[in-house]
């Protein structure tokens, strides 16, 4: 019988974990030998900007004869915004995120969304973190969770998926059996019982008629005990020269950066921007919003960029529905449908992604959907991340050129 200091201390963590392999459930195990082939060390940044982003004023149709029609309090100069191309500018705000597309590093996908929208923020959400239209299938797993199923178990026993930050696991993240965790600092991990009574605690070798279920556990604890020295690790050495704004955003995408440069086995990285829900004094709130999201993406990319790991890391960011065309009596705009993704990294191919939707062919006074949002998770776990999309969409959806390689 060993204990965990005298494991860990050995020097064999890695080699202590693949000797258990054996003891994975058996259908854990078949599961993950049936899977598909991955790309290897690839990862996803998911940031969820929460409560409806006004993508008009985010990413400007400034030649569309519509955006001066239906914003006259909420209109941007055109000679303030950052080109994208004759037709289309970023808000003045998004500076970095100019710098992003410059330097090849940002695409930008118009018009998403899905058919016969909601403006609810709780279905419309349910929607898109289960990539079900059928209010029914929202049974609390989510695409992420889904497509990780389809691929193999972390080798590292770390989570498949992490959100960052102080709330539960999302759905989207949640699958049947890859395992996701939340963390908002890195001594959220550390385990809750006393030090030495955890170095002091015996691990016994399985027993031989011990059940699957038995062995799954016993794994279980080993990863959570390697895991959790690992990010004390990570804490104890800080970030070297990184440099990053001041805001909640930023600091949880340094955090992120730090996991990613530790070597964490974890594929996809869930956060969340809120504050999108401009129903009233939309111009000073939007602003701060999206200067935030620019500089903080610049500086995780830069960051991750130094340690020679950018390319291994692609950023999806999206909301629940964009806003109506028309603004409102509060100089503000309500909740809409269609609206832009982001995309973020060097694997990207940079700039507008298909023809902006009309501001003058509305349907019932929103933007009319161009592109199907499943389209575009079909091609971060396809092209991506390397596995089936399929049971993960409900369906198949082709993945769009958005990609290199």
């Amino acid at each position: 019988m060993i204990t965990r200091r005298e494991l860990l201390a050995s020097g064999l963590r890695n080699s202590a974990l693949i000797a258990l392999a054996p003891t994975l459930p058996g259908f854990l195990a078949r599961t993950a030998h049936a899977a598909g082939p991955e790309k290897e060390g690839r990862i996803l940044v998911v940031l969820q900007l929460e409560g409806g982003n006004d993508g008009i004023n985010t990413v400007v149709p400034f030649q569309d004869d519509g955006y001066a029609k239906y914003r006259k309090a909420l209109r941007l100069p055109r000679e303030r915004l950052i080109k994208v191309n004759s037709e289309v500018g970023l808000h003045p705000a998004m500076g970095d995120a100019g710098k992003l597309l410059e330097s090849g590093r940002l695409a930008i996908v118009p018009g998403v969304g899905y058919s016969n929208p909601s403006r609810s923020h709780f279905r419309s959400m349910a929607i898109w973190q289960s990539a079900r239209l059928d209010e029914g299938d929202h049974t609390g797993q989510g695409w992420v969770g889904r497509g990780l199923d389809e691929g193999s178990a972390t080798r590292d026993g770390t989570p498949a998926a992490i959100l960052i930050g102080p709330n539960d696991p999302p759905p989207a993240i949640r699958g049947r059996r890859s395992v996701c965790t939340a963390m908002d600092r890195l001594n959220d991990y550390a385990l809750s019982h006393k030090k030495a009574e955890a170095e002091a605690k015996p691990i016994s070798p399985p027993a031989a008629t011990e059940d699957d279920l038995g062995q799954f556990l016993r794994r279980s604890l080993l990863d959570a005990y390697t895991t959790a020295d690992r990010l004390e690790a990570i804490a104890g050495a800080g970030d070297g020269r990184a440099s990053y704004p001041e805001s909640e955003l930023a600091r949880r995408l340094r955090l992120t950066a730090q996991l990613i440069k530790a070597g964490l086995g974890t594929r996809v990285y869930y956060l969340e921007q809120g504050g999108y829900d401009t129903h009233g004094q939309q111009l000073p709130r939007h602003a701060p919003l999206l200067a935030e999201l620019s500089t903080s993406l610049r500086a995780f990319l830069d960051d991750l960029a130094a340690s020679q790991l950018a390319d291994r890391v692609l950023v999806l960011a999206f909301s629940e529905f964009g806003r109506r065309v028309a603004e409102n009596g509060s100089l503000g705009t309500d909740h809409g449908t269609a609206g832009p993704v982001l995309l973020a990294g060097p694997c990207v191919r940079p700039g507008l992604h298909g023809a902006y939707p009309s501001l003058t062919d509305l349907a019932d006074g929103d933007l009319k959907m161009a592109v199907d949002f499943r389209r575009v998770y079909a091609t971060v776990l396809e092209s991506w991340l390397g596995l089936a999309s399929e049971k993960a969409l409900g369906g198949t959806f082709e993945p769009l050129p958005l990609l290199h390689g």
